[in-house]
């Protein structure tokens, strides 16, 4: 497994595919953009504010799937000692932390003209912001502590005891009264979005993981390298 997730191998692919997914992304999101603004319709109910969808619904699905992914690294790297695991979460952090920051910014200019206001404490803006606060717990950890295998736990139990949020995100809708409208986008059920507005949200995601990856190859190799010195001073 170690052989597996080499850093060196995850490197070289920095190396090799980093110019191939710049295009992707652009093209992805060039397509995207231009079917979320000319192709996709307007809402009877909402007009034109809905098209703040096509940034908000897919830095909400990235914000809750790079924290997970930290979840399940940092249990890894707990139980099984596999520091790559440890450089996996540090270098997913700023990027989940970011798409949550915009979620939660896109959510209120989408809210203020549907429900009237910016911010209302209902369940799921309420757990959204604990993931934001999550988020800076884990970055803050690595900055206030000093000692790295110290960093590293405290790091790792805040990300696997901070997976519990992601349920009550994801089902706060169908638990509680909230002025959130219920999931549009099912996987296992008809989903009840139309395709005029599913196909560039799906695109849109799509060049919003695209960028994700660009970023995490260009973070994890700077987080293997500040390792490697850290390691040398020892």
């Amino acid at each position: 497994m170690k052989d597996i997730f080499n850093s060196r191998k995850i490197i070289n692919i920095h190396n090799s595919y980093l110019d191939l997914l710049k295009i992707i992304f652009l093209i992805l999101l060039i397509i995207g953009l231009s079917l979320s603004f000319f192709y996709s319709p307007a809402d009877y109910l909402q007009g034109e504010t809905v098209r703040i969808m096509y940034v908000h619904v897919p830095s909400s699905w990235l914000a809750l799937m790079i924290f997970s992914t930290m979840s399940v690294c940092s249990l890894i790297s707990l139980i099984f000692k596999f520091r790559i695991f440890t450089i996996f979460t540090k270098s997913l952090a700023p990027i989940g932390f970011t798409f949550s920051l915009i979620s939660i910014f896109t959510g209120s200019l989408w809210g203020q003209p549907t429900w009237g206001t910016f911010w209302t404490w209902d369940a799921r803006l309420t757990s959204m912001m604990l993931l934001v606060f999550l988020y800076i717990f884990y970055i803050m950890s690595w900055v206030f502590i000093k000692n790295i295998f110290t960093a590293e736990k405290i790091s790792s139990l805040i990300s696997i005891f901070g997976l519990a949020n992601i349920p009550l995100i994801k089902y706060s809708v169908i638990w509680w009264n909230t002025l959130h409208q219920p999931a549009s986008i099912k996987f296992l059920e008809k989903s009840t979005i139309h395709q005029s507005m599913l196909t560039p949200l799906i695109l849109m995601f799509f060049a919003f993981v695209c960028f994700s990856l660009m970023v995490f190859l260009i973070r994890f190799k700077v987080e293997s390298f500040k390792l490697r010195v850290l390691r040398e001073k020892k």
